[in-house]
């Protein structure tokens, strides 16, 4: 006797059906591809190998010519056809990106988006699901909106009282609107007003994709917003606020994040105190949902307080900490949740002491360090950048709260992480923690930390090598002269000198703040900068003559400025590289740093002066009729009531000590 359950084909033999003449065959066969491949990313890619998105983006495409031709939409068999061959479509396109690319490649879209005109409202409404399915993905076309055809056929799904219809046209401007032309170009065409109708008398369905439209419409562009609020619309944020507090978990995150946007954007308005520990307080519920809500709330959360001191101090008052370490405390999160929640928490503790204090308290911070070694890349980066927060703290670090072999060994092994996502955030958090201003750094000696940073500067990721330099840097400040040694030895003055002369700029600034710290201090670290001939003097010097940015001048001045703190020969050989590239048709770079807007570069410029000119120095004379005769005192004669207090006082110190010499 046959078995009463469903018989579920072999994909081949499913394949085979879908070529059948018998329309009735043909309708079954997609209707059962849809439901095996709904929701089972193997089975989609299974059936994506053996071809079926071609066959049955092929069928679709037949069938409207045959609609089309025959002059007829009465077909039983054809209407279900077109709307089971877009329903496997749209199934194949959910979720999975793969599937979207094949769709498209097979040509499908343009003959989904045919069956928007189709008559029957069935056909339609496959169509259109199918449609916002692929439209979820990133990989969909772009609309252009700038177009009059294309803005009055949107116009036209938004005003459809079909729910996928125009929840696909809020789609469409939730995936394409990226420029601020566009968003003013949706806003003149009267979108918002349709989203706005949308908020207020919608479905469910219609409701969420409004809202996240209008936040797509009103991200970074205050002017929209501004007109969003004038009385053109009538109550303007009141139906998004209104839909914070609604029932269902998912619309009150979208309208959360779209209040965000405004806020971020125009933070003049929604400035009551109400409305802002209202969302801190929904978002922080949201945390409690067992689904995508409760994953993607803490991202929310975090682009509502991330670097805002007023916001961090109402959620510390909310127990955000709390609540945040609670949902950590659970264990076997979701991944993106996870993420999440880490990156919540630094946002809360990158300004303020109090957030820290409490971080701290609640012993987070071993669950932190647990999290450095999770499978997730996104989780262990999320862990990095929490320890970064935390240790910005100078009076935890020299509590010695970090440096200690449950931190920094997890640490250090995420140098060799084979995400360089992940070895960045790492040397970001390393970069706070060999701060520490205690005899603790033999720990991140020990297990090896030192050397990888060395070996990290040679990374081809410029991203890398920037922030390896950035961690050695802050592990030489204020060391013993031993640590410096052993740093330089490790690093040579070859690779230096070539890290100065980096193509990244990113690299050269922290390259010559590295060399800036290794010789300040006594007298003999100063010869590091002559190691190899002189490698590393000559490339500070080339790096000058033609530096990009102020933040290059700025280190390389203060690296010279703590070379010319030294002896005789010291103070000659900067005196030499200020110089050396420098003719009748150049002019100094010294005098265009003295000109430039930024006070750090003219404060660093002048201190290398002060140490060249010091009246104890028995070369001064000579150096400053190098100096007069390149222009710079006449140059520094005009900065006597520089704007910076700083600036004007370091320059008249030079000109007192000139005065000491007998120079006028």
């Amino acid at each position: 006797m046959p078995s009463a359950t469903v018989n579920k084909h072999r994909p081949s033999e499913l394949l085979s059906r879908l070529a059948s003449a018998d329309p009735e065959v043909k309708v079954r066969a997609l209707r059962e591809l849809k439901n095996q491949i709904i929701g089972n990313r193997t089975k989609k890619l299974s059936f994506l190998k053996l071809g079926a998105i071609p066959s049955v983006a092929c069928i679709l495409a037949d069938s409207i010519d045959e609609v089309t031709e025959s002059n007829s939409c009465n077909s039983n068999n054809t209407n279900n056809i077109l709307v089971q061959s877009a329903a496997a479509l749209g199934s194949f396109a959910c979720g999975f990106d793969a599937g979207v690319q094949a769709v498209l490649d097979a040509g499908a879209f343009p003959s989904l988006l045919r069956l928007l005109a189709n008559p029957n409202e069935k056909v339609v409404d496959a169509g259109a699901r199918a449609l916002r399915m692929i439209y979820q993905s990133k990989l969909a076309p772009k609309y252009d909106f700038l177009q009059q055809k294309n803005m009055e056929f949107l116009i036209s799904l938004l005003s459809s009282e079909k729910e996928n219809v125009g929840g696909l046209g809020a789609s469409i401007i939730t995936h394409s609107c990226a420029t601020n032309l566009e968003q003013k170009a949706l806003f003149d065409a009267g979108i918002l007003r349709k989203l706005d109708s949308l908020l207020e008398g919608g479905s469910l369905s219609q409701r969420d994709a409004s809202l996240e439209s209008l936040a797509t419409i009103f991200r970074n562009n205050p002017e929209v917003i501004s007109k969003f609020a004038g009385p053109e619309i009538g109550r303007p944020f009141s139906s998004i606020i209104d839909l914070a507090k609604d029932r269902h978990p998912r619309t009150r995150l979208l309208a959360c994040m779209c209040l965000i946007v405004i806020r971020n954007a125009s933070p003049h308005f929604l400035q009551d105190i109400g409305i802002k520990t209202k969302i801190i307080h929904i978002l922080l519920e949201l945390l409690d949902d067992p689904g995508q809500v409760g994953d993607e709330a803490p991202f929310a959360f975090s682009i509502l307080i991330a670097q805002k001191e007023d916001l961090q101090k109402l959620a510390l008052e909310a127990n955000a900490i709390d609540k945040l370490h609670h949902h950590l405390e659970k264990g076997s999160l979701h991944p993106r949740r996870f993420e999440g929640i880490l990156l919540a928490l630094a946002d809360m503790c990158s300004k303020l002491e109090s957030c820290r204090s409490k971080f701290l308290s609640l012993q987070v911070l071993n669950l932190v360090a647990d999290a450095l070694t999770d499978y997730n890349s996104g989780v262990r980066t999320a862990a990095c950048v929490c320890l970064k927060s935390v240790t910005r703290s100078i009076k935890n670090l020299s509590a010695g709260y970090f440096m200690n072999e449950i931190i920094v060994i997890p640490l250090v092994q995420l140098f060799l992480d084979p995400s360089s996502s992940v070895q960045v955030a790492a040397l970001g958090a390393v970069s706070n923690i060999v701060v520490d201003l205690t005899t603790r750094k033999s720990v991140f000696i020990q297990c090896g930390g030192m050397n990888q940073l060395v070996q990290l500067a040679k990374s081809m990721e410029s991203s890398v090598r920037s922030n390896a330099l950035w961690a050695l840097k802050n592990f030489v400040f204020q060391a013993d002269n031993r640590l410096k040694e052993s740093v330089f030895s490790e690093l040579t003055a070859s690779l230096l000198s070539n890290l100065i002369c980096d193509p990244e700029p990113s690299v050269q600034e922290q390259a010559l703040a590295l060399v800036r710290n290794l010789v300040d201090g006594c007298v003999n670290l100063i010869e590091f900068v002559f190691a190899e001939g002189g490698l590393i003097l000559e490339a500070i010097g080339r790096q000058l003559q033609c530096a990009s940015k102020a933040e290059i001048g700025i280190q390389g001045m203060y690296a010279l400025c703590n070379v010319a703190s030294g002896n005789e020969f010291h103070k000659e050989a900067v005196i030499q590289q200020l110089f050396t590239q420098m003719d009748d048709k150049n002019q100094s770079f010294v005098i265009k740093f003295l000109q430039s807007n930024d006070s750090q570069l003219r404060i660093a410029t002048v201190w290398t002066i002060v140490n060249l000119t010091c009246t104890s120095s028995h070369g001064a004379p000579g150096r400053l009729e190098k100096l007069h005769n390149a222009g710079i005192t006449s140059q520094l004669k005009n900065m006597v009531n520089d704007p910076c207090v700083d600036v004007k006082l370091r320059v008249r110190t030079v000109l007192g000590q000139s005065m000491a010499f007998g120079d006028n």
